[in-house]
């Protein structure tokens, strides 16, 4: 289902709030079965009460289809085109403490787009060659989204229509999170071990299609994971969600400020390279470091720690440790009459220029930077348990498991980086100056104005 972030990045910035955010979103599984239940069968997170809530006893999670039946599903729903989803589509119900009316319209429209985006990936797995889907590792991915597309279809036989059944939705919704957390180090373990029998471009395609589809897919999840998780009366003690403060709609930071994320992924970055290399380069943030606007800081987390991380090793390597790591950010200009009032906080987006001296990227290295099977760094960084001496993306990522804390560049945090800027149509642009230093520029795209 797909990490980033969410997630990938997981293991980036461990003193974010965001990524407390996101723990606790997930977190909800394992308080669903420890939840007392009386009735002396498996415990369920209990309903609250609040207007038009159902009074009825849990029902307990509708039986998975069979396995048949959801490999007959599966080009009947990859048929259907995927909904483009958009930064808006998630925060159209508001801001929690969420009604049961909200609740159950997010959970129908995550049911409704699950199940068509696990048929996709299904079905892009069945067109590669046979002898790649036989692998363990590559079969192992296909029949956990099988597995997790059975688990959902029963739902779209009728809609979630009470609290109890949005409430064991959400424990299947964090099952299957946790079912797919390691989708991505499991297939590139598989395609490194089918190397000899598919071309390392196609390679390269799948997993840029299907990372870019799994930061869809996971996203729909989490974001109803902690929509529910933020809804729930622990918050107060008279049994009733609390009126929150808090800047955020789910996972999305609605006033989220960069700047912040940039000292904080920093800060994480010096400390490994200062383990690597004895030093670490300084940074230094200017341009509009108190813009604000709304996103996923997961996502940005990830995009910022790479990036750095690239920044911060070629500024050393090169022995220009002294000279700074500046960073530049600039807030989109408004489209249409200035915001006002509360609206003035949401801008469009942001662009963040990251500029090093660390001698440039060389011209024979430049056009292979986007590409999956292309790394710049050497024997003594290869990962622990990547044995066979070939240095690539695809031993970085099955070796780390898409969180190493390695100062090298990875081989996939650009191409990488570059998917999740892409996905809400930001990106990252590149511009080398071989011999002095490199500048990159990431566009990110906010929500915008926020009723």
């Amino acid at each position: 289902m797909n990490i980033v972030p969410a997630v990938h990045g997981q293991k980036y910035c461990p003193r974010s709030n965001s990524m407390r955010q996101l723990r606790s979103s997930v977190s909800v599984r394992a308080r669903c079965k420890n939840a007392p239940n009386g009735s002396g069968g498996t415990g369920r997170v209990r309903s609250y009460a609040t207007t038009g809530a159902s009074a009825e006893a849990p029902r307990g999670p509708r039986p998975p289809t069979s396995i048949k039946r959801a490999e007959a599903e599966v080009a009947r729903l990859a048929a259907t085109p995927l909904y483009p989803l958009a930064l808006a589509d998630l925060v159209r119900y508001g801001r929690p403490p969420l009604d049961a009316s909200a609740l159950l319209s997010s959970a129908n429209f995550t049911l409704s787009l699950l199940p068509h985006r696990l048929a996709h990936r299904i079905q892009s797995l069945r067109n590669l060659p046979f002898i790649v889907v036989s692998n363990p590792h590559i079969s192992k991915i296909y029949h956990n989204y099988l597995h997790s597309l059975s688990t959902l279809l029963p739902y779209t036989e009728r809609p979630v229509s009470s609290m109890a059944e949005e409430s064991t939705f959400t424990e299947v919704m964090a099952d299957l999170v946790q079912t797919h957390a390691n989708t991505i180090p499991t297939l590139a373990r598989g395609f490194l071990e089918c190397r000899k029998y598919i071309d390392p471009a196609e390679v390269t395609r799948f997993l840029d299609e299907h990372l870019r589809a799994r930061i869809g897919t996971r996203l729909i999840a989490e974001q109803h994971i902690a929509l529910h998780v933020s809804s729930q009366p622990q918050a107060s003690g008279d049994g009733a969600p609390s009126a929150s403060s808090s800047s955020y709609i789910g996972v999305i930071d609605t006033s989220l400020r960069p700047a912040t994320v940039i000292h904080n992924c920093g800060s994480f970055v010096s400390e490994i390279c200062e383990l690597k290399y004895g030093v670490r380069p300084s940074l230094v943030i200017d341009g509009q470091p108190d813009t604000t606007f709304a996103y996923v800081p997961v996502h940005l987390e990830y995009i910022i720690t790479e990036l750095l991380k690239n920044a911060f090793r070629a500024s050393v390597e090169t022995g220009m440790e002294r000279e700074p790591v500046a960073i530049t950010i600039a807030a989109a200009p408004e489209e249409g009459p200035p915001a006002t009032g509360e609206e003035a906080s949401s801008i469009p987006g942001v662009t963040v220029r990251i500029r090093d001296r660390g001698g440039g990227i060389s011209p024979e290295h430049l056009p292979n930077i986007w590409s999956y099977s292309f790394t710049t760094f050497s024997d003594e960084d290869l990962p622990a348990g990547v044995v066979d001496g070939s240095v690539d993306a695809l031993n970085a990522i099955s070796a780390s498991g898409g969180g190493s804390s390695s100062i090298a560049g990875l081989g996939y945090g650009l191409p990488l980086s570059r998917a999740y800027a892409e996905y809400f149509n930001g990106g990252i642009a590149v511009q080398s100056m071989w011999g002095w230093g490199t500048d990159v520029y990431l566009s990110l795209r906010g929500v915008g104005k926020l009723e």
